[in-house]
């Protein structure tokens, strides 16, 4: 008797490339690169996340990375005023600033970070989000025909859109990756694409947004060393491909959806030995947010101690993790 499918199942395949305790990851890219950054760094992986915000467009993921190549400083004229609060076309709002100072504070010292991060990281992870430019227009104060990052809810008649094509996105993507290996030969780079729906543009467009996506960065790896595709839109689309793992808004994957992608993820690059402490290290995260009726209990003292012996031991087989604080937590914990 045949058995019934109800579900195509797309499963992880080990790639040559292994993340480890001892390495540095760098991600930048579309909200979804927060999703897996903020995982990453749960299980305590040395991690630099979007150091210019979330960005959708390859041209600006492009030009991110050449501000930190150059460990570019953003000056006073770089900056624009709009509802009473200082940008960059480059940033996201997060660094957007009542003053020009804060504004320009918070930008520099995010880039001379990535600079010096990214010339020893190990790994990169780049999530393309949209083909679709948004550029200054002539009613726009300045700076026409620029590709911006982010709107930052100005006037819609400030901008022009446009659909990248395969070819220009390609040479885009060839460009980035040169310049990168020029600066950190050693870079392993793993493009993905996001999941998350722009119904901004429609649902047909997209559609084609992606497509453009997809084919640019297959035909770049097709020709490329050291970088690789990680589906992670796939696992979503195709894989568990229904709207109970989407967010209300049905744009967003949900935690059940991230969540299953990172299992992904982790079976595509960690190897036995490194799950096996990050699973030790998700015990000693969980146990750090008990709440305890009674910390002086006899019970919670055992349980307390019991962390410290775990901690430590960790700590003693592998002392490039980061778990002095949470050793000093534990240790707070002890009854006097």
């Amino acid at each position: 008797m045949s058995v019934v499918k109800f579900k195509l199942t797309l499963p992880a395949k080990s790639s040559d490339f292994t993340f480890s305790y001892q390495h540095k990851t760098m991600l930048i890219g579309s909200c979804f690169t927060e999703n897996m950054g903020v995982k990453l760094k749960h299980h305590l992986f040395e991690t630099l996340e979007n150091p210019h915000g979330i960005l959708f467009n390859p041209v600006s993921v492009q030009n991110a990375f050449k501000d930190y190549i150059d460990n570019k400083q953003y000056g006073e004229s770089e900056l624009f005023l709009l509802n009473d609060v200082w940008n960059s076309w480059h940033h996201h709002s997060r660094f957007s600033g009542i003053t020009k100072q804060e504004a320009l504070e918070k930008i520099n010292k995010a880039i001379s970070e990535a600079h010096i991060f990214l010339k020893s990281a190990d790994h990169l992870v780049i999530t393309l989000g949209s083909a679709w430019l948004y550029t200054l227009t002539e009613n726009a104060p300045d700076q026409n025909g620029l590709v911006v990052a982010n709107n930052h809810k100005a006037p819609s008649n400030w901008f022009a859109k446009r659909l990248m094509n395969n070819i220009e996105l390609l040479e885009n993507l060839k460009e980035l990756v040169n310049a990168l290996k020029n600066f950190n030969p050693s870079l392993h780079i793993v493009f993905t694409i996001s999941p998350v729906r722009h119904l901004r543009e429609g649902l047909v467009e997209n559609n084609r947004s992606k497509s453009v996506l997809i084919q640019a960065v297959h035909d770049l790896i097709d020709s490329s060393d050291n970088v690789e595709y990680f589906p992670a839109y796939e696992y979503v689309i195709d894989d568990l491909r229904d709207y109970r793992f989407y967010a209300e808004d049905l744009v967003h994957p949900n935690y059940g959806a991230t969540n299953y992608v990172w299992e992904k993820f982790v079976e595509t690059y960690m190897r036995a030995d490194c799950q096996l402490t990050m699973k030790q290290i998700a015990e000693l995260q969980l146990a750090m947010n008990h709440k305890p009726f009674f910390v002086g209990s006899t019970e919670h003292q055992k349980f307390v101690q019991s962390c410290i012996e775990k901690a430590e031991a960790l700590y003693a087989k592998q002392p490039y993790l980061p778990l002095q604080n949470h050793l000093h937590f534990f240790k707070g914990q002890i009854a006097k």
